[in-house]
């Protein structure tokens, strides 16, 4: 599948500022499965500077730099093909094969690179029982567990567009029932790293759902033993196959907006933002 997205971000403000350091997530992240065959990146006014590097998750990410003067506009826009192969999530073995069964420990040589995602800040009683519920449902194997859980949420929450702010902590959304993406993924994120399973947040585009198709898009990825990182999607209720396209994975939930950065002088900004995803080849 050959996907083009274009994603524009506009900001206005109402008295000349000065903008500052600004960080882009921007930028497809390389999967076996995922290519970036063409990419566009326009900036207004034009930057004095601009960095492209990696950085410590692995994420491709700009910084952008300006002249010392004022501005009332800030937009951003990033224009990429990316061809999509198809996967299958659970074409693996376990190995150690005694991880298909939750909870489990990994290998000391794999957990350290892992800590971070094992993170339980957002584990608490109640995610934890939820989760506990759902593992209980299926005898707690792994991959049932992951699949049951996505399509938990899918089915039984409400969908709620929330476009600015932070996501509302998984307690809150357990409570009422109903988030956005990016809620269903911080709560699945929170469920599997109660039950040992390292989980990282995904922010990127889902070609298909006309709901998502005009807006950015969050899931989640756990990493298992013998198959690396997969990806499931609480929002679709379903595993990622090639509808996907992935910008940067995380540990946290709220350090892969699309532009991040501050203006120096005293006003308000109004942010307009687009998404068209475009099929060029099936």
């Amino acid at each position: 599948m050959k996907l083009k997205v274009r994603h524009s971000l506009e900001y206005q403000y109402n008295a000349p500022v000065m903008l500052e350091m600004q960080t882009l997530y921007l930028y497809p992240r390389s999967y076996p499965h995922q290519r970036l065959l063409d990419y566009k990146l326009t900036i207004d006014p034009q930057p004095s500077k601009i960095v492209k590097n990696v950085d410590a998750e692995g994420n491709v990410q700009h910084l952008i730099y300006f002249y010392n003067q004022q501005y009332q506009r800030l937009f951003v826009e990033a224009e990429m093909t990316v061809s999509s192969d198809p996967v299958n999530v659970f074409d693996f073995v376990f190995y150690p094969y005694e991880t298909s069964k939750i909870p489990f420990l990994y290998d000391n040589r794999i957990y350290k690179y892992l800590i971070p995602y094992l993170d339980k800040t957002d584990s608490t009683y109640q995610v934890e029982q939820f989760a506990r519920k759902l593992a209980a449902q299926v005898d707690y194997a792994t991959i049932p567990f992951l699949v049951e859980m996505s399509q938990y949420i899918s089915q039984n929450f409400v969908y709620q567009h929330h476009q600015y702010g932070n996501a509302y902590p998984p307690d809150d959304t357990l409570r009422a029932q109903s988030g956005s993406c990016r809620e269903f993924a911080r709560l699945f994120i929170g469920a599997c790293r109660s039950l040992g399973i390292a989980a990282r947040f995904v922010s990127g585009y889902l070609y298909g759902n006309p709901q998502q198709e005009h807006e950015l898009h969050a899931w989640a990825e756990v990493f298992l033993p013998g198959a690396g990182w997969r990806g499931f999607d609480p929002t679709e209720g379903k595993a990622v196959i090639n509808n996907h396209i992935s910008m940067g994975t995380s540990a946290d939930y709220d350090q892969l907006a699309p532009v991040m950065g501050s203006f120096l002088g005293f006003t308000s900004s109004l942010l307009t933002t687009n998404v068209d995803i475009e099929l060029l080849e099936a």
